[in-house]
């Protein structure tokens, strides 16, 4: 057996590199939006021309990514969804719902404290999680039907 793994979410930190990491003996295909943050804002404009409007500057890079979004998602047999700190990750919110509508099997990476905020996301997961090692053990888990070790 053999997973596609859609990464959704923030990306001002390594989780994605720490679950690859994590499950590199694993026969996982990994894919996740763009996650060069300055590339994802500015795609729309730097593809399909300026604007001066904020809002439409934002609208066409939001479709554009969409575009990879959908994609992956619909491709995925697990999305994972992480939730940072930092920031408030609304697409991220959008992906899980999006995964969720089409029936995909979700992970949600998220904190302790994100679990009111949280809840209906939550609801939608078939695990929660607060490591994106406890994401690799499950997947681990999913291919190979081994518990952790230790």
């Amino acid at each position: 057996m053999s997973l596609n793994v859609y990464l959704s979410g923030e990306i001002h930190t390594d989780w994605r590199e720490q679950i690859k990491e994590g499950a590199a003996d694993l026969d996982i295909s990994f894919n996740s939006p763009v996650t060069n943050h300055a590339a994802s804002d500015d795609c729309g404009v730097a593809i399909l021309g300026a604007e001066e409007n904020k809002y439409w500057h934002d609208h066409k890079g939001a479709m554009v990514n969409a575009i990879r979004t959908r994609k992956g998602i619909e491709d995925a047999d697990v999305v994972v969804v992480r939730f940072g700190e930092k920031y408030r990750q609304w697409n991220a919110a959008f992906d899980a719902g999006y995964a969720a509508a089409l029936g995909k099997s979700i992970i949600v990476l998220s904190m302790p404290d994100q679990q009111h905020a949280l809840k209906e996301v939550h609801a939608a997961a078939l695990a929660v999680t607060e490591e994106p090692a406890q994401v690799v053990e499950i997947l681990r888990y999913v291919l190979t039907s081994e518990l952790p070790k230790g």
